[in-house]
């Protein structure tokens, strides 16, 4: 039941603030604010490059991709590391194998973002 109420509430408060912001808030609208944001590139017509009506041709770097591959990776890896930690002696042998397993996967995907380049910040 507290889960419950508390769901309940956590709804209202984010249904409360968003008819709020939509009443209050300022309404003062440009193009600018309209547009999509891209990291800094220019939106084009069309994600893909060179499809219909993209005539530049200007691909969205990879090196985006990379850097959240990365943070997900890390993200992940402490998610896991701090509860493990916490309770380290109570889970016994099948704990420490569980990690090495998730330690190792991850060592994998760090590998494989080191191979790319997404550790060099050029």
């Amino acid at each position: 039941m507290p889960t419950l109420v508390l769901g309940a509430v956590a709804a209202a408060f984010a249904v409360f603030t968003i008819i709020m912001a939509a009443l209050v808030g300022p309404k003062r609208y440009n193009r600018a604010k309209l547009e999509a944001y891209e990291c800094g590139i220019e939106p084009t017509p069309h994600a893909i490059a060179g499809g219909p009506g993209n005539v530049t041709g200007q691909r969205f770097p990879v090196k985006y991709y990379l850097t959240a591959m990365l943070f997900i990776i890390f993200d992940i890896e402490i998610v896991f590391l701090y509860p493990w930690a916490v309770h380290f002696d109570a889970l016994g042998l099948f704990g420490l194998a569980a990690m090495a397993l998730f330690i190792f996967n991850v060592s994998v995907a760090y590998a494989y973002e080191w191979r790319r380049g997404g550790l060099s910040w050029e």
